[in-house]
């Protein structure tokens, strides 16, 4: 008997509202006339190193910023997504600041386990806050398809949260304490819905350090993969900011608390 595989997530759940708010950053680039990438977005599209004449694909592209970004690096960038709406923002965004870039922008509505795009064709493949919303079997096939895109010497770059050492095992603890603290209405039982509400219904597969290297490994891919966190820009007491520090910083601990998950990977050739 064949496993049985979870259906992918309902694309009528990623609306316009939902990458209007629910992803970080449109602000930071509707204020910037496109200048400034969010926090997030910056610390992942620095990772690829995108020079002129690059071929750069974003997997799951959503408002169209990077795809934006990279042509005005000079490179030759396309950027599909799975949803009606994320191809219509990327293409407002795309549109109205075309003519501030050097390098050819191409969009196409699309799966992330079938890449439309021949083998061996980029120097790069993004995939940024993808990875968490493809249940285990998709994301194999999603890796698999950036393996056959990508150029011998390319690069993956991968941005994915949160860690999910941080929501089994992190933030029951982090709870209890804000609880305690009488901050217990700010940290709802469902870690997914923290923050984000709507996580809840699209993340379906965090990764941890560990895991992540796991299925880049098994989709043919070798890879650094490490943990960082936003910044924590609280005024605590001394006490509470020290263990945050050692949280956040010491080992085994900062593997549990840290929030996201980077990688950069190659072709096992």
């Amino acid at each position: 008997m064949s496993e049985q595989r979870p259906k992918p997530i309902a694309q009528e759940l990623y609306t316009e509202e939902y990458f209007l708010t629910a992803c970080e950053g449109y602000e930071d680039f509707l204020t910037s006339d496109g200048e400034n990438l969010s926090r997030r977005l910056k610390a992942s599209f620095e990772l690829a190193a995108v020079e002129p004449g690059m071929k750069v694909l974003d997997v799951a592209c959503g408002r169209g910023e990077i795809v934006w970004h990279c042509a005005r690096l000079g490179a030759d960038a396309f950027g599909f997504d799975y949803a009606r709406a994320a191809i219509r923002l990327s293409q407002q965004v795309l549109s109205e600041n075309g003519s501030e870039t050097t390098g050819v922008m191409a969009l196409v509505q699309a799966e992330a386990k079938q890449y439309p795009f021949p083998s061996g064709l980029f120097d790069r493949v993004l995939m940024f806050d993808i990875v968490e919303h493809l249940h285990p079997w998709e994301l194999h096939a999603s890796l698999l398809e950036a393996r056959r895109v990508l150029k011998d010497n390319g690069r993956l770059i991968i941005h994915t949260a949160p860690n999910i050492w941080y929501d089994r095992y992190a933030y029951p603890a982090v709870r209890l304490v804000r609880r305690v603290m009488g901050q217990g209405k700010a940290y709802p039982a469902d870690p997914r819905r923290f923050l984000v509400e709507h996580n809840q219904d699209v993340h379906v597969n965090e990764q941890s350090m560990w895991s992540l290297k796991r299925v880049l490994r098994d989709a043919g891919f070798k890879s650094h993969v490490w943990l960082d966190s936003p910044p924590q820009h609280r005024r605590e007491n001394a006490i509470l900011a020290a263990c945050r520090y050692v949280l956040f910083n010491w080992t085994p601990f900062r593997w549990f608390f840290e929030r996201e998950v980077f990688a950069v990977a190659q072709k096992n050739v």
